[in-house]
């Protein structure tokens, strides 16, 4: 079952940083160069130069992976960063507003999570992962013996019950407080660090007989923890159990919080046979009742009130606004025969595997997409991408519901590339896990 522990979490001392915005950062797969030379700008102890440092004229002996090395150990020695003197659990609260204009919180708490293997069901993948960024995380675990980055886990929890057990304690404990200012500076973050052994034991007790918990995000992460862990096992293999290695930093979500929020990715694509919004509509009317609205928010409102039963997509070519929803399902099953009834059912396997593949004959219905294929989250931007020339069509997604989560991954199956988005991203910085030693 779900085995968690508090844990003695590096964190920053807040005598010596004392805006602690300054030197939170995003997950290193959410950050470009642009951003990171922001980030090293804010603040010479910013969490970016360890999670994802700039690269130089690398060599052996000096790259971001020693210089991460070297940063966390003279932070460490000078007490920016501090090692917690005895076990913790740390709790999160984002407050955000979703592009509807709806305002959200969504409670996390942070754990040692014991490593497993995917086929023991206990916790379940639903996207791929490659090899480049499970290579670089590996390299980063290896040279500081630390986890980092948070991997983002949803538990069942259909009645909220480890929420109620930690609002008593975020009602009567003041947070620390933090804004992460470079990409999404909106969410404000509030932590607490929960030091109260009784409250930490009743959390570790509920969680216990968990099952099919499911990443929502840190694929690729928590791969690299089984790596490391499966390295280390070779290197000791008379390590105790409470190894540090055997555990992985995360952070948890009830799939029952209010405050979860998945937001859809829509997608742009460049036609390179130069084919019109009209041409590419009567190719999809064999499959989809193609219906044109007025306008932008006559489109986006039918997409909203859309059956889910029925995959509805808006469409825009520069000119026309069309709503495309799906008649039957039967051409899933000629198409992807090979994946459960779960799979099929999801609006982006049906937008790659029938339009995007089969009609525009673009990507191969797995995740990895023609270059001519961009994923956008900002629907505005996407607009004005096409409106600009820089794309020929919009294709407008509705979310993924949490429900189709949970089908896709009890059925084994991982979903299409950029099939969730759950806002927001775990901020980094806030508390990290040492894999050296025993976990306390």
């Amino acid at each position: 079952m779900a085995t968690i522990l508090p844990f003695r979490g590096i964190r920053y001392d807040t005598d010596k940083i004392k805006d602690l915005s300054l030197v939170i950062a995003q997950p290193y797969d959410r950050i470009g160069k642009a951003q990171q030379g922001t980030y090293y700008r804010q603040h010479p102890n910013n969490f970016v130069r360890i999670d994802y440092g700039a690269a130089e004229p690398d060599t052996p002996q000096d790259n971001v992976y020693t210089r991460a090395r070297d940063y966390a150990a003279a932070w460490l020695s000078a007490g920016v960063l501090q090692r917690e003197r005895r076990p913790c659990l740390y709790v999160l609260e984002q407050t955000f507003t979703t592009p509807d204009g709806q305002t959200h919180t969504r409670r996390a708490f942070t754990a040692a999570l014991q490593l497993t293997e995917f086929d023991e069901g206990i916790i379940l993948p639903h996207e791929r992962t490659f090899s480049g960024p499970k290579a670089d995380r590996l390299n980063l675990t290896r040279a500081t013996q630390a986890a980092w980055g948070h991997i983002f886990i949803l538990y069942p929890d259909a009645q909220n019950r480890v929420n109620s057990l930690l609002q008593p304690f975020v009602e009567r404990v003041a947070p620390m407080t933090a804004r992460e200012l470079v990409i999404e500076p909106a969410v404000q973050q509030r932590f607490w660090v929960l030091d109260d052994p009784s409250l930490q034991a009743a959390i570790v007790e509920e969680m216990a007989p968990k099952r099919s918990l499911v990443i929502a995000d840190g694929h690729h992460r928590y791969e690299t923890a089984l790596n490391y862990r499966a390295e280390m096992c070779a290197q000791y293999p008379a390590a105790p159990a409470d190894a540090a290695f055997n555990y992985a930093l995360a952070t948890f979500v009830s799939m029952s919080d209010p405050g979860l929020v998945v937001l859809p990715t829509h997608r742009l694509v460049r036609d390179d046979q130069g084919r019109s919004g009209a041409e590419v509509l009567a190719a999809l009317a064999p499959y989809f009742d193609v219906r044109p609205v007025a306008g932008r928010a006559e489109l986006e409102a039918e997409l909203r009130q859309a059956s889910p039963d029925h995959p509805a997509f808006g469409f825009y070519d520069g000119h026309q606004y069309t709503l495309l929803v799906l008649r039957s399902f039967d051409i899933m099953a000629e198409l992807a025969l090979e994946h459960t009834p779960a799979w099929r059912a999801l609006d982006v396997a049906v937008l790659h595997k029938v339009i995007l593949e089969r009609i525009l004959g673009l990507g191969d219905g797995s995740g990895h997409d023609a270059d001519n294929i961009r994923y956008l989250r900002d629907v505005n931007a996407a607009y004005a991408a096409v409106e600009n020339g820089e794309a020929g069509f919009l294709f407008v997604l509705n979310p993924t519901r949490m429900e189709q989560v949970n089908a896709c991954t009890r059925s084994g199956e991982k979903m299409p590339q950029k099939s969730t988005d759950f806002y927001p991203k775990m901020v980094g910085g806030l508390v990290a896990l040492s894999l050296a030693g025993s976990i306390n």
